[in-house]
């Protein structure tokens, strides 16, 4: 998805919008510059044997608080969408996918918290580390860099049978995953089942001011809108395609102020909170930008296209603070950004959030 394929750009379509009443200017904060291309130097850093490790102190792991499935699981979509990883980044998805592989229960479902002694500390991980999980391996079974990577994370995917959550956002994570394995494997009959079945949770509401299907933002907020789009172009259904459209539009004009990103709060946000709110987190222009590029692929709007690029002045310092979060020699990103700072810790969320909107930029250029 880091570029636009032929099976899924629909150039004929209109987007939902016709005019969004110019939201942002065409170009400001700097967007001729040119931007870096992502460096994996710190996710190395942050990786051993076992798995990447969760959180760091500035640059280096804080290897007390150990692994978790989720950061794994992205991590192994950031290195399978490389369109051809040096064999140092294909040995590092070994390592993540084997992580995976320790975290799956035999009812196909996946453990979360993992200690630096390589024992887990739950029975069972979260509804979004489940979905996460689940996006990672359909990624892995449709682009892994590795045939028997492939075998393995479909025979993986192909055990999950009773993943069932109310949140809209696992859901969508899981639409994601059952988009790639159904794009590689088109009659996977229970990746079919899974995508009908969770993309009924992705509902949309009738009302202008808040469509937004929670009461109110949280965090990973594009991943919503673009599984709807996922869904919706391999179904094929139109209408979700247009539901996603809309959604997507309005939470870009949600969390966009004075020409950059304004990105919802750690603490989430609704109607009549004052913007901008802190601290903001990577994680946001990672979604937001993925949710652009999927945007793009579908209508051929070259307006996503620019978004995907704000996405990623987001991290250089386009953003509310004027800071940059990046640092384009080591590849670390800080934790969030507030009013006046970064937080200089890299941890794995952060620093995956970077690498993805750069990835995109790269392919995109």
């Amino acid at each position: 998805m880091a570029s636009p394929r032929s099976d899924e750009a629909r150039p004929g379509r209109l987007t939902v919008i016709e005019d969004p009443g110019e939201l942002y200017p065409a170009a400001d904060h700097g967007l001729a510059d040119p931007l870096p291309a992502p460096c994996f130097d710190h996710l190395r850093r942050m990786t051993d044997h076992q798995g990447l490790w969760e959180h760091a102190r500035y640059a280096m792991p804080r290897t007390e608080h150990g692994y978790c499935t989720d950061d794994n699981a992205r991590a192994l979509i950031v290195i399978t969408r490389l369109p051809d990883p040096s064999p140092s980044l294909v040995e590092l998805a070994e390592i993540y996918l084997a992580f995976l592989q320790d975290a799956q229960l035999p009812n196909g479902g996946f453990r979360n918290r993992r200690s630096s002694d390589g024992s887990w500390s739950d029975e069972a991980g979260s509804d979004d580390s489940q979905g996460r999980a689940l996006w990672a391996l359909g990624s892995v079974a449709r682009r892994g860099p590795a045939p028997w990577m492939r075998k393995t994370a479909l025979d993986m995917f192909g055990k999950e049978r009773n993943f069932h959550s109310p949140s809209p956002r696992a859901n969508a994570f899981a639409v994601l995953g059952t988009s790639e394995v159904l794009r590689s494997v088109p009659d996977h009959r229970p990746a079919q089942h899974l995508l009908e079945k969770c993309v009924g949770h992705l509902l949309v509401r009738d009302d202008a001011p808040w469509p937004w299907p929670e009461e109110r933002l949280a965090y990973d907020n594009a991943r919503i809108p673009e599984a709807l789009l996922a869904a919706g172009a391999l179904l094929p259904d139109d209408d979700l395609v247009d539901a996603g459209l809309r959604l997507l539009e309005w939470l870009v004009a949600t969390e966009m102020g004075d020409g950059h990103f304004s990105f919802t709060p750690v603490g989430g946000w609704t109607l009549g909170e004052p913007r901008p709110g802190f601290d903001q987190q990577p994680v946001e222009a990672a979604a937001m930008a993925d949710a652009c590029i999927r945007a793009w692929t579908l209508t051929g709007d070259s307006r996503w296209r620019d978004r995907v690029e704000r996405a990623a002045r987001w991290f250089m310092g386009a953003n509310d603070a004027e800071a940059a979060l990046y640092d384009p020699q080591t590849g670390g990103c800080g934790d969030g950004l507030g009013v006046d700072y970064v937080n200089l810790n890299q941890g794995a969320e952060s620093t995956l959030s970077a690498l993805t909107v750069l990835q995109h930029v790269q392919a995109l250029r």
